[in-house]
């Protein structure tokens, strides 16, 4: 399994004009408001952990 998902849209502008950028694995640049932003799986969340305010879960 090689192949990842990419993107729907630009998590910037909302537009849909994506293509693979050349800085590597999970990059991606949005042609309609010219950024370059990279996609980063962090892992998968234990449930029942408290959330805090900033989205991240406290331990």
């Amino acid at each position: 399994m090689s192949e990842r998902a990419a993107p729907f849209y630009c998590p910037y502008c909302g537009d849909e004009d994506l293509r693979p950028n050349e800085q590597g694995h999970g990059a991606w640049e949005c042609a309609a408001c010219s950024r370059a932003f990279q996609l980063k799986f962090l892992g998968l969340l234990a449930p029942g952990l408290p959330v805090n305010h900033s989205g991240r879960n406290e331990i």
